[in-house]
């Protein structure tokens, strides 16, 4: 089942896309509880909320399937992570890289669906994307094994982590992650595909589908990569975020760029700017098999507003360890 968040006749209803065709469901009924219901009440509760006939997609807006209250993105291909260290001088990743799923949670008030304009940041001169795979959490749970955590993912959807590259490099040294790098857009779409519609491309306990970029019509050169290069499952990094923390329905979590799913990484490697940083008027693409495309257009976006650097020098006040409290 594919299931939308749609705007249609002035409101924002839930559908169910089949082809080229949604079936909008009645007004009341939530994306959240589609999510949560299993395959059986899932299909019950669609057949009882079908309102009307379905419409062509042509005449309605997506909107973003979900809107998570969290979003975690991971970085789960190794191929990826290589590139990003590149361009920082280290040549392997770290090995407390391998010893854990780590993630970044990224601003949900940020969201946006198909079709919408991303406007570059302030300030930004070397915008970029980011191609990936999400799971979408259908029902809550805390302290999941990854066998426990495949009753809990409702199904995948597009994510796309645009990424201020510039604004990123300065403040990442101080620990804190890319702060306005990664602030500003995260399109979620076009719907989410069920995870039992997918469970025929899996390949041993990984989903295997093909994915790929495009910008302005044209797929990104080097190829795409698959989404059975995590390092990690979907499962094993769901579980790894209920350890001590509540998953709810329609949370979001990402598997990170995938390889050669961004331009950053063409830049590692070839050592220029070929392709170019995204400007106004780019349109970018993400299309990941049997679930479908996303596309959105950039825009200009504003000026930055100053913000002067920090005030130094004030007075301390004695600490334990100062040598002014010393004999």
């Amino acid at each position: 089942m594919r299931i939308a968040r749609i705007e249609i006749d002035g409101g924002t209803r839930v559908g169910v896309v089949d082809g080229e065709r949604v079936q909008p469901l009645a007004v009341g009924t939530t994306v959240e509880e589609v999510l949560a219901a299993t395959p059986a009440e899932r299909a019950d509760l669609v057949g009882k909320a079908a309102e009307g006939g379905p419409r062509p997609l042509s005449e309605v807006r997506l909107l973003a399937p979900v809107r998570p209250g969290t979003l975690r993105d991971y970085i789960t291909f190794e191929e990826h992570l290589e590139g990003s260290l590149k361009l920082l001088g280290r040549t392997a990743p770290p090995q407390e890289w391998y010893e854990q799923p780590v993630f970044y949670f990224s601003n949900t008030n940020a969201v946006i669906g198909p079709d919408e304009p991303v406007a570059v940041p302030p300030g930004c001169e070397r915008l970029d994307f980011e191609l990936e795979l999400a799971a979408v959490v259908g029902k809550p749970g805390k302290d999941l094994t990854p066998e426990q955590a495949a009753d809990h993912i409702a199904g995948y959807t597009l994510f796309n982590d645009w990424s201020a590259r510039d604004l990123m490099a300065p403040v990442i040294p101080v620990g804190l992650g890319p702060v306005k790098g990664k602030d500003f857009a995260n399109t979620l779409g076009p719907w989410v595909v069920t995870s039992d519609e997918l469970a025929p491309h899996r390949r041993d306990d990984r989903l295997a589908l093909e994915m790929h970029a495009e910008v302005n019509g044209v797929p990104l050169p080097g190829g795409g990569d698959t989404s059975a290069n995590m390092a990690w499952s979907f499962e094993e990094i769901v579980a790894y975020a209920s350890r001590g923390a509540e998953l709810r329905t329609g949370d979001v979590l990402a598997a990170g760029t995938c390889g050669a799913g961004c331009l950053l990484e063409h830049w590692a490697h070839l050592g220029d700017e070929a392709p170019p940083p995204l400007r106004p008027g780019d349109v970018v693409t993400l299309v990941v098999e049997h679930i479908g495309s996303v596309s959105n257009r950039v825009v200009a976006g504003v000026e930055p507003v100053a913000i002067p650097k920090a005030r130094v020098g004030q007075v301390r006040r004695p600490r334990p360890w100062s040598s002014a409290t010393r004999g």
